[in-house]
């Protein structure tokens, strides 16, 4: 049969061209060669060794986002009308684009965890392993990914859940339900372990993976040899996902740009790139692909030649600044970076090149208000109004936080630094959460959407004011 060459070029290795090797590369299965991306090359040293999957549907795309004409909307009658957030950034007449990984995959898949899932799910193929465990929050969109994916690819998943509800749910006087991500996680079978939030905090995620992969080695015939994935898939084989990602990027801009102008002042540049930070892994890729891809080691991409690289704020959703400056550093250095000592050290600086190179290349920001997975009144009215005016719904635990965080306390403490500026929010996914906040948003949403009756026969008596619409029929 004829296969178009469109197809061939997306999915074939170079070197293959048959139907049958066309076949088989359509298989979520099946690894491909990896090849890093030229500025990456001797840089990051530790290569994924088997390859990529390719599960997510790539590229994402990137939107502008228009920040003008936008109606006034009130989000709740005790307050009246506030200032839009779009409005807000048009009178400091910023752009805004956002990169969407929240369409990386669908609803099993969706969010920034399958880039990383690509090489994690590689390797454990590659090793021989027949199941999956990993762990997260109550409603953990890797956990939710991590199965989904381990199901396309014939394996097993076993999810360890961290839920205050652990002990209710034993005892058999509560029920893991079916909101939101836990509906995808048993849709695909998983077998889920629930652990207590003091219990996550003593042992730590590291060993209680392993001590379920211990279990299942013992006394699990279909699951005797488990790839224990990291919480957020963050390691340094999983973090390649982003390494990956940026490449997407600058391939994107430099398209764009080749595209619509060779004039200087109209090219596509970014002032500010803001994303979210949970577990380290996405936080550090894009850190090291932005910072690599705009020549700071070396070469840098052909589509950032002669421009200033952009600051790179993280926001994080839980832990402090700290926390993810060390985390950052320590999966830079399972990546392999390679730092010139004479560049990132001297005889009064005391931290590490790797870890200087980590600080200098982004600001971490603080950024996770009540705690992970809480929210405050004031995150939620700012997701349900960015909604509102793009379309565009940001989840509350990561991405909404995050860009919540980045507008009203980073931006909006300091405006006129921002003034004029191009700025790229990373939508990292996660809407099945949204689920598990409905009794949250029900006020809010009951201002935002009506609902009205149509009076199809006219025997209502509607009138002014009323929820009931007349209709002639």
């Amino acid at each position: 049969y004829l296969i178009p060459q469109s197809l061939i070029r997306r999915f074939l290795p170079m070197d293959s061209r048959s139907a049958s090797s066309l076949v088989m590369s359509l298989r979520p299965d099946v690894a491909h060669k990896y090849h890093p991306p030229p500025w990456a090359e001797g840089k990051l040293t530790n290569l994924p060794k088997h390859g990529r999957l390719h599960l997510a549907n790539l590229p994402t795309p990137l939107h502008a986002i228009g920040t003008s004409g936008i109606t006034s909307v009130s989000k709740n009658k005790k307050d009246g009308e506030k200032k839009e957030i779009l409005n807000r950034l048009e009178e400091l007449d910023i752009k805004l684009y956002i990169k969407r990984d929240d369409a990386t995959g669908g609803a099993e898949l969706g969010g920034n965890k399958v880039r990383k899932l690509e090489f994690l799910l590689a390797e454990a193929l590659a090793e021989g392993c027949d199941s999956v465990v990993t762990i997260g929050g109550e409603q953990s969109n890797h956990c939710r990914a991590t199965a989904s994916a381990s199901r396309m690819v014939g394996l097993s998943p076993h999810l360890i859940l961290r839920t205050q509800r652990a002990e209710a749910i034993h005892d058999k006087k509560d029920n893991i339900g079916w909101t939101g991500n836990i509906l995808f996680d048993r849709m695909v079978g998983s077998t889920i372990y629930t652990c207590t939030p003091g219990e996550y905090g003593r042992l730590g995620s590291q060993k209680l993976v392993e001590g379920v992969c211990k279990y299942l080695q013992r006394h699990e015939k279909a699951s005797r040899n488990p790839y224990p994935i990291p919480v957020g898939g963050s390691n340094g084989v999983g973090s390649w996902g982003y390494i990956n990602a940026v490449d997407e990027l600058m391939e994107q801009l430099a398209s764009i740009n080749n595209g619509n102008s060779t004039k200087k002042e109209e090219k596509l540049t970014f002032d500010h790139v803001v994303f979210a930070t949970g577990s380290g892994g996405t936080a550090t890729g894009i850190a090291l692909g932005m910072s690599l891809s705009y020549g700071s080691l070396g070469d840098g991409h052909p589509a950032t030649k002669g421009q200033p690289a952009p600051k790179l704020h993280a926001v994080g959703v839980c832990d402090n600044p700290e926390y993810f400056y060390k985390t950052m550093t320590h999966l830079a250095q399972d990546m392999g970076l390679s730092v010139p000592l004479s560049t990132y050290i001297d005889e009064n600086d005391t931290t590490s090149a790797v870890e200087r190179f980590v600080r200098d290349s982004v600001t971490v920001h603080h950024g996770k208000g009540r705690g992970y997975a809480l929210s405050t009144d004031e995150e939620l009215d700012f997701i349900t109004q960015f909604s509102l005016e793009t379309g565009i719904v940001l989840d509350p635990v990561y991405s909404g936080k995050a860009l919540y965080h980045f507008v009203t306390e980073v931006l909006g403490k300091d405006p006129e630094s921002y003034r004029g500026s191009s700025i790229l929010f990373w939508h990292t996914g996660g809407a099945l959460g949204m689920y598990e906040k409905g009794n949250d948003l029900l006020g809010r949403l009951k201002h935002m959407s009506s609902v009205k009756r149509i009076d199809a026969y006219g025997t209502k008596g509607a009138s002014d004011g009323s929820n009931i619409v007349q209709i002639i029929t």
